[in-house]
């Protein structure tokens, strides 16, 4: 079984819009069908619906499509961290405010760190914030 690894919105949105897809977000598939899990924060099913939902309001995605892709990810091997809640006026806060980034994005940080995983995702300072944290972005098995 591959290791999990820590997978942010964008990197989900990626996985149901072809035009947000990338490499590293193709790959994330692959590895989950060879067996990695993907560790969420409880707020990562919101932040995808969402996503999916504007995409549609914008003519960028269809509503089929999106019904479609909101199945695909409803079937992925999910592991949802609820601690999120407990810790967004404290250590979340305190990530976003000391690496500029949202509370939102914090979550995925704090997990990846908590958890001592790979943190897959697309937003360039969430990508910078885990690099000064230490925490190693998600890169595809050689």
């Amino acid at each position: 079984m591959k290791p999990a690894f820590v997978a942010d919105a964008s990197v989900a949105v990626g996985w149901v819009h072809p035009a947000q897809a990338t490499k590293d977000t193709a790959a994330m598939l692959d590895a989950i069908a060879e067996g990695a899990t993907i560790e969420v924060p409880a707020l990562w099913p919101l932040e995808v619906a969402n996503a999916l939902t504007v995409l549609v309001r914008r003519r960028k995605l269809t509503h089929v499509d999106r019904q479609t892709g909101l199945e695909r990810l409803r079937g992925l091997p999910l592991r949802i961290d609820h601690e999120m809640a407990t810790l967004a006026f404290s250590r979340l806060s305190e990530l976003a405010a000391t690496y500029q980034i949202s509370v939102y994005d914090a979550a995925y940080l704090e997990l990846a760190r908590r958890r001592q995983l790979a943190l897959g995702c697309k937003d360039g300072p969430l990508q910078q914030a885990a690099e000064r944290s230490g925490v190693r972005l998600w890169q595809p098995l050689a």
